[in-house]
């Protein structure tokens, strides 16, 4: 295939799937139809940020009644 602009000689590259031809000679860039929204969808894509991680696991808390000064349950506290 020959370039439009300077008829230097294009080679085909795939980028994830997509294939680029460009021109060896003024470094052009040529798409075919629907190339250029595959690669705006794939650079979104890349450029996410990354999800949150998971909260972490709560700790036990002891509260009223708990093992933590209080007396077990069911039980009354001898002062």
């Amino acid at each position: 295939m020959q370039c439009p602009k300077c008829h230097a000689p294009m080679h085909t590259y795939n980028r994830n799937g997509v294939q680029i031809e460009q021109c060896s000679g003024c470094r052009g860039i040529f798409l075919d139809y629907g190339e250029l929204e595959a690669l705006t969808r794939l650079e979104a894509q890349w450029s996410q940020p990354a999800p949150p991680p998971p909260p972490a696991p709560q700790a036990y808390q002891a509260g009223a009644g708990g093992a933590a000064g209080g007396a077990p349950p069911g039980r009354a506290r001898k002062n």
